[in-house]
């Protein structure tokens, strides 16, 4: 048997995790620290650069301080995406907090590039709708709001990076600067038919290329640990990185299209591979789900801004402790009742991409109970994933089948039961719910050429609603988005809603 050890770590919006893995994919030890984001205007989200580096350090020394660090062959790395920082090149020194994924502050930028016609070239050349979710008009944001930045990144003194590519420079003592193709590909600087990135991209919004990371395969060996680094000795290898949603994909064993992974995170991603490269017609974004020898595997994948915040949104409307007091409030109740919440609470993403949309509570009654709107945002979860899965079979042009669940929402049975009533498809709820972490784990096992098995699944849904029923429940969901969406377009044109 392999008595080699991997050490992951995964970098979330929430929270950062450290799992130390063996190659049958057994979890031997585990530590994990809270993240906190903070809000200061309305639309922006922002975290603290050294307190994410400062994360993964604890959580690598209380997993060395159980395990020691006899066996470990290496560190696999899986991040939260579309965030963006910069940091001095010299020092070392971050100059402004991490711009993360939700954060809505370059809409503006956004706005004024669609308004010059340039959204079709820059969704042809990445697959990404403009939007504010994606790096590329954050970075100009930073450079444009930090003093004296846009002149020292012309000059080459700044660096600029996804949260992996952070990780690995304080990792490395500074010494590798370089991320992956999936973390590349969702920057929007990043073509994803040539794989380079991309000079006319650059110039459309006004990011020196000379603060981008080395682009290489997902499974590289990147670097070594400097010394003092962590409490790994000096020269433990990074011998991957992966975003964390592709991450999952890769953990839950999919290798082949036809299958769609689902994670239900702070937001949900929905992915699922393609024989080539798709461009999407229906809202969705073609993305890089890894590379591997330097292969590029290409994937379709569908990004919901608001998923698992939804419920802690709603337990915090309805007086409720957490997420949990939501989902038991729900269960007392079958349905509900007619009530639809749409939870555009920082926009809508696939397949609407409507950064401007705001939420909606609709179909509210005398009857309408308190576990009822409970129920209402716990169905947003399913419905919002339904409406990318419609979408990604649609650009696939035939069914899909099965679709893996993974995160915070794929142990609440009642959310899993409903996503398969909806959708008319089995649901596989993985066993373990660190199936990122895993995946990065499977993928540094794969660059030493051994072969880590998939996450089994531990829960079974399979559809018990008559179509008749899904059908009028969905209807019932499209027409609430509809009026949301009508409602914001009359307000933008000065009309009364």
């Amino acid at each position: 048997m392999n008595s080699e050890l991997i050490l992951a770590i995964d970098q979330g919006t929430t929270n950062t995790k450290a799992l130390l893995v063996n190659a049958s994919g057994r979890v031997l030890h585990q530590a994990s620290v809270p993240n906190m984001v903070t809000y200061p205007q309305p639309g922006w989200a922002q975290q603290s650069a050294m307190a994410l580096v400062d994360g993964v350090k604890q959580v690598i020394a209380e997993v060395v301080g159980e395990a020691g660090t006899g066996d470990i062959a290496g560190i696999g790395i899986s991040n939260q995406r579309e965030s963006i920082l910069v940091w001095d090149a010299a020092t070392g020194e971050p100059i402004g907090p991490v711009v993360i994924w939700q954060c809505r502050r370059s809409a503006p930028k956004c706005d004024a590039l669609r308004a010059a016609g340039q959204g079709e070239i820059i969704e042809q050349k990445t697959g990404l709708a403009l939007d504010p979710l994606f790096p590329a008009a954050k970075i100009a944001w930073i450079l444009d709001n930090a003093p004296g930045a846009r002149a020292r990144a012309e000059k080459g003194e700044l660096r600029a990076g996804t949260v992996d590519s952070w990780l690995l420079w304080n990792l490395t003592g500074g010494a590798v600067h370089a991320t992956d193709h999936s973390n590349a590909s969702r920057t929007q600087l990043f073509n994803t038919e040539t794989l380079i990135w991309d000079a006319e991209l650059c110039a459309l919004f006004d990011v020196p290329q000379n603060m981008l990371a080395e682009v290489k395969s997902s499974d590289t060996r990147f670097g070594v640990t400097a010394e003092g680094a962590t409490a790994l000795p000096a020269g433990t290898p990074i011998l991957a990185m992966i975003g964390d949603s592709h991450a999952a994909l890769f953990g839950h064993g999919v290798r082949t299209p036809g299958t769609v992974k689902a994670t239900y995170g702070t937001g949900t991603s929905l992915m699922a591979l393609t024989p080539q490269r798709v461009r999407s017609t229906h809202g969705i974004s073609s993305t890089i789900a890894w590379s591997q020898g330097g292969e590029v595997q290409h994937a379709l994948e569908g990004n919901i801004s608001v998923s698992g915040q939804t419920a802690a949104f709603a337990a915090e409307f309805l007086g409720l402790s957490d997420a949990s007091a939501l989902s038991a409030l729900a269960e007392t109740v079958p349905d509900s009742n007619g009530v639809a919440f749409v939870p555009a609470l920082v926009g809508l993403g696939a397949p609407y991409w409507r950064a401007d949309a705001r939420g909606t509570i609709s179909g509210l009654s005398l009857g309408t109970k308190p576990a009822h709107l409970a129920r209402a945002a716990l169905e947003a979860i399913a419905f919002q994933v339904a409406d990318v899965y419609s979408a990604m079979e649609a650009d696939m042009g035939s069914p899909l089948g099965e679709l893996r669940a993974d995160g915070g929402a794929s142990r609440n049975g009642t959310v899993m039961q409903f996503q398969s009533d909806i959708l008319g498809r089995p649901v596989a709820a993985a066993a373990a719910p660190e199936v990122s972490a895993l995946g990065a784990a499977a993928l540094a096992f794969s660059s030493l050429g051994v072969a880590m098995p998939g996450v089994p699944a531990a829960g079974q849904f399979a559809p018990k609603m008559d179509g008749a029923t899904a059908q009028k429940h969905r209807q019932r969901w499209q027409s609430a988005v509809t009026q949301t969406l009508a409602t914001q377009d009359q307000q933008l044109s000065g009309g009364t809603p």
